[in-house]
């Protein structure tokens, strides 16, 4: 297996595979969209007690950089989305292109983003400050940047009671943080088993939503040519955003440190919270068909910012030479 093949993008695409051939049908559909409710306000819960709140202490004083990754994650990035709809409205089925435009609502990953940029030897407590207070904030955000971009693209997405932003993820979490005091160190301890939990959440849904997508129809709307679009798409989505937040870090005059943070916190997007925020927002009937350019960007990201990584290391270790 590849150095940077996330295996649990294996995992993502077995899971598809089994959804392609074998999709849940009748009774099972209402069982597993049950059960995807369930992992979801579970996961979220569980990310409430593990919630480090001294991390977001000691970042949040770092208010430009901060301001900076949020204004490349929630207002940059929808306007690159906007902007390539515009430009290529005809490149893209309709759902695919929703599907952009989701993604570029989402917050920032959290794991990746800290694990990279200290791989970068960047500001590691600004990025866990940041990417923890992205995903706090999506929960009220994207919901609301969906809701906008959608409805001026005559989408009809809120089928569902909006209520239920609040009862699958937003409450969940403020549970976890009330009783973090008493659950967080054991959180911490399985921190292994709950990521499994996690992934598991996830790999429900993805099932759940591609079962669905696939009883409608959704490989004979989704040919080999536009999926290679999609990718090129998700390709020039990600360089756009690499290349303006290293060029917004540099105008605005950040240190190297503070501009691997940046860039790192500020390219990404999670797909560990796009998939559940998809399913409350969403109608059943279109989840499958717009988190596919999430789960690609997902590992196309994952590629493209190891690399860069490693390339930033070695600038970090000869800055420090000079330093010296």
């Amino acid at each position: 297996m590849p150095k940077y093949l996330d295996p649990f993008l294996i995992l993502l695409l077995m899971t598809v595979a089994m959804a392609s051939f074998f999709p849940c049908h009748g009774s099972g559909v209402l069982f597993f969209n049950n059960l995807a409710v369930i992992a979801i306000a579970l996961m979220f819960f569980l990310q409430g007690a593990r919630l480090s709140r001294q991390a977001v202490i000691e970042g949040i004083f770092h208010w430009r950089l901060h301001l900076l990754i949020f204004a490349c994650t929630f207002v940059i990035f929808p306007i690159l989305g906007l902007g390539l709809h515009y430009l290529f409205p005809k490149m893209l089925l309709p759902d695919l292109w929703m599907g952009i435009l989701f993604l570029c609502c989402l917050p920032s990953t959290v794991q990746s983003s800290i694990a990279f940029t200290s791989i970068a030897k960047g500001n590691v407590p600004a990025a866990i400050c940041s990417a923890t207070a992205s995903n706090i904030l999506g929960i009220f955000i994207t919901p609301f940047l969906v809701g906008s971009i959608f409805s001026n693209h005559h989408q009809a997405i809120f089928s569902r009671d909006n209520l239920n932003i609040v009862y699958q993820l937003l409450l969940p979490f403020i549970m976890g943080q009330i009783l973090q005091p008493w659950i967080r160190e054991w959180a911490l301890k399985n921190s292994h088993l709950l990521s499994c939990s996690d992934r598991g959440s996830i790999l429900i849904v993805v099932y759940t939503a591609f079962s669905q997508a696939v009883n409608m129809g959704l490989w004979y709307k989704l040919s080999l040519y536009q999926l290679m679009k999609l990718i090129l798409i998700d390709v020039v989505l990600l360089d756009s955003i690499l290349i303006i937040s290293f060029l917004l870090s540099k105008l605005f005059k950040f240190c190297w440190q503070d501009q691997i943070s940046i860039v790192f916190c500020g390219s990404k997007k999670s797909l560990a919270s796009g998939v559940p925020i998809a399913n409350v927002l969403l109608p059943p009937s279109m989840v499958g068909m717009i988190i596919l350019p999430l789960m690609i960007f997902h590992q196309i990201q994952l590629f493209v910012i190891a690399i860069i990584a490693q390339y930033c290391n070695k600038i970090s270790d000869k800055k420090k030479v000079y330093k010296t």
